[in-house]
């Protein structure tokens, strides 16, 4: 009983170490990281689309 509870006592720290150790993005990166996305998000579509094209062209 007391090696569980010691166990459960250390993950708890354990975690709440992990938790504290985060690293917070300022509102700038937060706004940066959210263009990227949907300049991937834009990319891969065009990609698509282009594939899209050749598939089409292709059959003709």
């Amino acid at each position: 009983m007391r090696k569980s509870l010691i166990m459960l006592v250390f993950a708890l720290i354990t975690i709440s170490f992990a938790a504290s150790c985060r690293e917070e993005k300022s509102t700038g990166e937060k706004i940066e990281e959210g263009i990227d996305d949907v300049g991937d998000g834009i990319e891969e579509g065009a990609e698509e689309v282009e594939d899209a094209v050749e598939d089409a062209t292709d059959h003709n």
